[in-house]
């Protein structure tokens, strides 16, 4: 009797434990993921896909999350994928997300023997967003073949600015970030350049415009005067808004340009710089 009689008391207990525990348990259910894990998980899936076309776009994607301690590492890692537009990709959401504290490591890919020249503006374009002017080398090394520091690009890199189907990958989205051509649909801007590195170049020399060093000066005062009229009116759009009037002898003789928009450019930079 009294063994039956403590089992009963134990079962009164435990039922009433399990009563007093119901409450809690509806007010405190399973955690359910939260939009931010969820987003995550959907990011991460891209950031590791098989196909560089969506890491790229992932890692991209980066450059949102400016206060996010994780996104840095992420875009650093992606900085070693064996994908050029990964790593541009990278060297973008670096910049984008003002990650000062890449700036070394694209400094170094810089002075490496990266042969994607889209890798090296990415870089270059990064470091002057996040106040390193060395970045502006790679600018002036594209718009002229050679090195600020002297010798010239390397052999692979060279090929590259001049192949065609290499630069329409990237050239036409830098290229056209000027006046006159921003409004211009791709297929008239292809019609009225016929080439596609010349985009490239003229975005170089528009970049330009902001490097203090007299060297890009000279540069650009080189450029004024190039093959391609694209870069002609890039280069001289650039010596305009750097103000320095003393390059005025220099570009006068574009007045005589055989295209009218180069003759155009000239006069109003003149004009700008006769004023400062």
């Amino acid at each position: 009797m009294q063994l039956a009689k403590a089992v009963r008391i134990r079962a009164s207990r435990s039922l009433v434990a399990f009563l007093l525990l119901v409450p809690l348990l509806q007010i405190h259910p399973a955690k359910a993921q939260t939009p931010s894990s969820k987003a995550w998980t959907v990011l991460q899936a891209g950031l590791g896909d098989k196909t560089a076309e969506d890491r790229a776009i992932a890692v991209r994607m980066l450059g949102l999350l400016e206060k996010d301690p994780q996104a840095p590492d992420l875009a650093l890692k992606a900085l070693q994928d064996e994908k050029p537009e990964v790593r541009a990709a990278a060297a973008d959401a670096l910049g984008q997300m003002n990650a000062k504290s890449a700036a070394p490591k694209l400094a170094e890919i810089i002075l490496s023997d990266e042969k994607e020249v889209a890798v090296l503006m990415a870089c270059a374009r990064s470091m002057i967003a996040l106040g390193d002017r060395r970045g502006y080398g790679v600018y002036y090394a594209i718009l002229t073949g050679e090195k600020k520091s002297g010798g010239s690009l390397l052999d692979s890199q060279k090929k590259m600015l001049n192949d065609p189907k290499k630069m329409a990958q990237f050239g036409f989205e830098q290229g056209i970030g000027f006046v006159p051509f921003g409004g211009l649909a791709y297929g008239s801007f292809k019609m009225l350049t016929k080439d596609d590195v010349s985009p490239v170049r003229s975005a170089a020399a528009k970049v330009l415009t902001n490097d203090p060093d007299p060297k890009s000066g000279e540069a650009l005062v080189d450029a004024a005067s190039d093959k391609s009229w694209i870069v002609r009116i890039a280069a001289l759009d650039s010596l305009a808004r750097r103000g320095d009037p003393s390059v005025i002898s220099q570009i006068e003789s574009e007045l005589n340009d055989e295209k009218d928009v180069v003759r155009y450019t000239a006069a109003a930079a003149i004009i700008r710089l006769s004023e400062q």
